[in-house]
């Protein structure tokens, strides 16, 4: 049996392991319930990949993301290791066949939506493989407490019923002490069992410019530093508008959103990957499980909903470890616009039912239909047939996913595929008994191999081409050869993906959980406060602040951010250094003070100057910061005797 750094070696070309990750393998490996809280580009899929290739059986991994999902898949068939994956909007028959091929074919790894693994013939055929790990990424999912709470989440322990006793890694980026323990309480875990890497980027500077010409500000920036580039904003409109902008100035810049078409999204994907462009302008519908290392800059154009998302957002720079930039820019106006989209993100009840009513006759189903299907979803034609608000609209589908009345998965790319459903033998005859088919199967037999074992990637216009055939013949070909029964044809996919969780009921007897959205609306305002009071932070190393928030209060001042760099211009002698830290220490040997009320005990003195001593004495262990984010005299500290 091959150690881990065998397989490391072997598969992936590294001589050895990040910080972190052969501890938490470790921990997987000897069959411990493991919460790995890894930040963006820390390598948390190798936390689960090694150990799964290490024991016999296959690893379950659990991902509410597509795309992430089969990014991953074919990275790791690259790498000749066996991998699948099943998500929303699959065949039956594909569900069927790659479940087949996992149970019988020597896989190593099985992806799966949270509602795909929760579904009864998912569940069925699971209990025939010897899974030996259960991952659990963006683990965050789990928790009410977390930024992006999704309800099919909590039901994943059920799962441990019947996989063998198989330990559970939960993995995440950004969770807060309060999040960790939520996750494995929910995932069930044997005991506590964290592992957790600092929250701190060295070499990534903060930065938070408040100013109202952004588009100006943003020129100079990508002007002054060289490198790749992301700006994040809030709209598709927004993406076109700043991407002609900046190149208008000279930027090499393109845009990206979901509306895109998905030849369109891969091309500029490709194109920024590989510096063809210098910057991306988008929404948070990119960036995700991409490993592009050298990215320079990270933009936020407008304030994200939380710290936890911008964290993951700006920790897309330096991920190879080299000097980056992450830039908040702000304007008062923005803490405006973001109270007035949190109110909208908490529709009333009666729009809540009508949305729900809306969807059912958007896809002409009576009450007490059978809703077990996935339907393409198009928020535009929705919001324009019923003439409904699109601002409602998208937060009150998170809402009906949220209470399981529905599950609405992100935009996806899936080419046409088609597997033959009779063997060689029984074919040919078909052939000889059907000749108008026979140039169309002898051209799919010529183009693709395997499509009698496996379900085969097609593209109807490269078959047009050779057959000197209009497309939609060969559609039409492809669509009879289909209801024959003579091959399976499933067509190309490009939308969000609408699935019912339940039989169709009749809208006016939904019942809301008013205490629930009320507990959600709450902590919703509490973590857009935390992102405002760190775009308001003028006094404190934001790198502190930032990790701060996450529980992590031992961490040093940066040095690089903008705060760091403005307060190493206020010099003080060493006389007038150790004179503050005195009166400071007596102070706060009283009673811990918020910075502010701190600063106010000291009104004649140069703010700046006080500041430096305060962050002096922090990074010297003398200070701290309370779980109340009060500031506090360190008393293991004796520097006044």
């Amino acid at each position: 049996m091959l150690s881990p750094s065998d397989i490391l070696k072997s598969y992936w070309g590294y001589s050895e392991f990040r910080p972190l990750q052969s501890e938490i393998i470790e921990s997987v490996l000897q069959g411990n319930d493991t919460l790995a809280l890894l930040p963006t580009g820390g390598g948390k899929s190798i936390c689960f990949q090694v150990p799964a290739l290490v024991k016999p059986g296959i690893c379950i991994v659990v991902s509410p993301l597509i795309a992430l999902m089969k990014d991953q898949v074919q990275n790791l068939q690259k790498r000749n290791i066996k991998a699948a994956a099943i998500y929303s909007g699959m065949h039956y028959q594909q569900i069927n066949f790659t479940l087949d091929n996992c149970i019988h074919g020597d896989y190593k790894f099985l992806y799966l939506s949270p509602e795909r693994l929760l579904s009864e013939v998912v569940q069925i055929r699971l209990q025939q493989m010897n899974i030996n790990l259960l991952a659990v990424d963006e683990a965050h999912c789990i928790s009410q407490w977390g930024y992006d709470f999704r309800p099919e989440y909590l039901r994943i322990a059920e799962a441990r019923e019947w996989m063998n006793n198989a330990p559970i890694l939960a993995l995440t980026a950004s969770a807060t002490a309060e999040v960790a323990k939520d996750i494995q309480q929910q995932l069930l875990f044997k005991k506590p069992n964290l592992f957790q890497k600092s929250f701190t980027r060295s070499n990534l500077a903060y930065v938070v410019n408040e100013l109202e010409d952004k588009n100006q500000r943003m020129v100079h920036i990508f002007k002054k530093v060289n490198g790749s580039g992301l700006v994040y904003v809030r709209n598709r409109k927004k993406t076109v508008e700043i991407a002609n902008m900046l190149r208008q100035n000279g930027i090499i810049a393109d845009y990206y959103h979901a509306g895109l078409t998905s030849e369109q999204r891969n091309q500029k994907q490709t194109d920024w990957i590989e510096n063809k462009a210098r910057v991306m302008v988008c929404t948070n519908a990119f960036g995700m499980g991409i490993d592009k290392p050298d990215v320079r800059i990270v933009v936020h154009q407008e304030i994200p909903d939380s710290l936890e998302a911008y964290y993951q957002e700006a920790g897309r720079a330096g991920r190879d470890e080299q000097k980056a930039y992450a830039v908040l820019l702000y304007h008062e106006a923005d803490k405006r616009a973001a109270l007035q989209k949190l109110e909208t993100q908490f529709p009333p009840e009666p729009f809540l039912r009508k949305v729900y009513q809306s969807l059912c006759n958007f896809y002409q189903l009576p009450v007490g239909a059978n809703t077990s299907m996935s339907y393409d979803f198009d928020i535009a034609a929705f919001t324009k047939t019923f003439n409904l608000t699109p601002q409602l609209v998208y937060p009150s589908l998170v809402i009906l996913a949220q209470n399981e009345l529905i599950h609405l998965n992100e935009s996806f790319y899936e080419p046409s595929q088609i597997r033959f459903s009779i063997g060689a033998g029984t074919l040919y005859k078909f052939q000889v008994e059907h000749p108008q088919f026979d140039a169309i199967i002898k051209l799919l037999l010529r183009s693709y191999g395997g499509v009698f074992d496996q379900y085969t990637t097609i593209h109807e216009e490269t078959l047009a081409q050779r057959s000197n055939l209009p497309l939609a013949t060969i559609q039409k070909f492809l669509t009879k050869l289909d209801q024959l029964g003579i091959l399976e044809y499933l067509k190309q996919k490009d939308k969000p993906q609408l699935t019912f969780l339940h039989d169709r009921v009749d809208a006016k007897y939904i019942r809301f959980d008013i205490a629930q959205l009320a507990f959600r609306k709450k902590n919703a305002q509490q973590k857009l406060d935390a992102i405002l009071a760190y775009a308001a932070n003028q006094h404190h190393c934001r790198s502190q602040h930032l990790v701060a928030y996450f529980n992590e209060t031992t961490a040093r001042s940066c040095g690089i951010c903008d705060i760091c760099i403005a307060q190493k211009k206020a010099a003080l002698s060493a006389h007038q250094l150790e004179d503050l830290q005195k009166q400071i220490t007596l102070l706060l040997q009283t009673k811990p003070l918020s910075l502010q009320d701190l600063v106010a005990q000291f009104s004649t003195l140069n703010e700046e100057n006080l500041l430096q001593v305060i962050r002096y004495m922090m990074d010297n262990d003398k200070l701290r910061y309370n779980k109340n984010q009060l500031l506090e005299w360190n008393n293991n500290e004796s520097f006044l005797q």
